[in-house]
């Protein structure tokens, strides 16, 4: 089963944001991925672009049919276990789009993970130097 740990994060609520993704079998890393979205968005539309991506990637390019997936934001993991209403429109549209990905999958397991989880750390550091590569173009 493959592990992916997704982070998504906004410089301002909403800013300039970045994502960064970690996929792994058990403890051995093998890919890394992290993307400057191209709009200013909030922290929680970039945790929910974090984890569409990293679906994407594993349908795309694995043969893997069940996966835990590993975020940090409580708010969308409660929403996809159905815990929480999703009233935001924006945020809708995206739990949408997750529901239908995880329809390709046979199982996703959905877990929150603290920010000091090591594989959440480093999905947190991708991102942020997106965030820093976008902040050396501007001066």
């Amino acid at each position: 089963m493959l592990v992916i740990n997704t982070d998504g994060g906004a410089k301002g609520n909403p800013g300039p944001a970045a994502i960064g993704i970690i996929i792994r079998r058990d403890d051995k890393i093998i890919e890394k991925y992290s993307e400057k979205l191209k709009t200013k968005v909030t922290n929680n539309v970039a945790e929910y672009i974090g984890l569409i991506r990293a679906l994407q990637i594993v349908l795309e390019d694995y043969d893997e049919r069940e996966i835990t997936c590993c975020l940090d934001s409580e708010l969308v993991i409660k929403q996809l276990l159905g815990q929480y209403r999703v009233r935001n429109k924006v945020l809708m549209k995206l739990f949408l789009r997750v529901q239908e990905l995880q329809d390709q999958f046979d199982k996703i397991i959905y877990q929150h993970v603290k920010r000091k989880d090591p594989f959440q750390k480093l999905a947190d550091y991708l991102l942020n130097q997106e965030l820093k590569e976008d902040t050396k173009e501007i001066k």
